[in-house]
Parts: structure tokens; C-alpha cells; sequence
């Protein structure tokens, strides 16, 4: 999907607030802003010669690509001190050699999260939409600062359902975040919204 010419590409690497994963920043542009694609397993990444790749690594547990960055999540049993040197090479390398992000025809637009068709009311669509909104407009910039991703699941009788991708999926913090931060956020601006929950996160 994506062409890169030769060039010199930086990457660094940011570190975020899961202890186990570290947002790598590229001066190459590998999807359109606001749009990207987390896989969890090397099953998952079919589509992403580059995650296939990273997945080569015998710590790499999932991958999160995003407009410029690579989010990498490893197993806790590596110190990120003795690995980041080698993923820095390897992403570097990897993309000054013109080597492809996605297979042809690959559009991440696909795999964007839309709301489940089903049986809603006009008034549920509307809060929907107000809480879509919210979460693109607010919440998404400042969870990918950090190397994710947040995207709308459902809404039903006044609870919210989002599902975390990147950094944010397993991150100790994230519960924090999602009670404190976003629900706060929702509940003052759509008063309909009693509670915000992520897909498959404990709390």
C-alpha cells in the first residue's frame, strides 16, 4: 500500500504509560491520520508484511500501526534497554529498503470499528453519534499520543462500550483512564451516558 522512496528515516523510540509496549515514531508516513490497525498475534497480521515481520521477534506479543508510528507490545520477561537498539535498527532498515507496510490493496478504512446494525432507536443512534464524536474529536488524539487506539463499540441503555487497541489493551493504567478521563468526559457531555466500559477489560 505504502510506497517509500529512499530516504533517511529517524525513529525513536516514546515511551507511554503500559510498561510493556513502546511507541516507535517515524518520519515516514505509513497510514492516513486517523486511521489504524492493531493485531494481537501473528495470525491477526496476514495483511501487514511489516507486523509478520515484527513478529519474527520471539518477545513481540502485538502490533499496533498507526499514520507515523509503531506501537510494539513484548513480553515481560525482556527489559526494554536490551531490545529497543534491535527494533530501532530492524524498523529503520526495514523502511529504507522499501519494504511494504500492507499487502495491495489493503485499506485500513476497513478495519475501522462502526456501530453494530441491530435494533436501536432514533434516540440511541443520536447519542451514538454524539458519543462518536466526543470520542474522535477528544478522546483519540490523546490515546494515540500514547501509542493506541480507542474506538466506538455500542451504546445501550446508557452504557458505553469502546474497544482499546494498542498501547491501551492491557495497560495497568487504562482502567484509570477509562473511569477517570473518558466516562468523566462523556457523562458531562451526553448526560445519557451512565458508564463507560471496554470490551474485554476487567475492571
Amino acid at each position: 500500500m505504502t510506497e517509500n522512496k529512499e530516504k533517511m528515516v529517524s525513529v525513536y523510540a516514546e515511551a507511554n504509560p503500559n510498561p510493556e509496549s513502546m511507541k516507535f515514531v517515524m518520519n515516514v508516513q505509513m497510514l492516513p491520520d486517523g486511521q489504524s490497525v492493531d493485531y494481537p498475534n501473528l495470525e491477526s497480521a496476514m495483511e501487514s508484511p511489516l507486523a509478520q515481520e515484527l513478529f519474527n521477534f520471539d518477545y513481540v506479543t502485538r502490533v499496533f500501526i498507526a499514520s507515523n508510528f509503531v506501537t510494539v507490545t513484548k513480553s515481560s520477561d525482556l527489559e526494554w534497554v536490551k531490545i529497543i537498539p534491535e527494533l530501532r535498527t530492524f524498523l529503520k532498515s526495514y523502511v529504507e529498503a522499501g519494504g511494504p507496510i500492507f499487502n495491495e490493496g489493503f485499506s485500513a478504512a476497513k478495519k475501522e470499528t462502526a456501530a453494530p446494525a441491530g435494533e436501536t432507536s432514533a434516540e440511541d443512534a443520536e447519542i451514538s453519534k454524539k458519543v462518536i464524536d466526543l470520542l474522535e474529536n477528544y478522546v483519540r488524539p490523546a490515546v494515540e499520543q500514547d501509542g493506541g487506539n480507542i474506538t466506538f463499540k455500542s451504546y445501550n441503555d446508557g452504557v458505553v462500550t469502546v474497544h482499546l487497541q494498542g498501547s491501551c489493551s492491557g495497560c495497568p493504567s487504562a482502567t484509570v483512564t477509562l473511569k477517570a478521563g473518558i466516562e468523566n468526559l462523556l457523562k458531562r457531555m451526553v448526560p445519557e451516558v451512565k458508564e463507560v466500559v471496554a470490551d474485554g477489560v476487567t475492571i
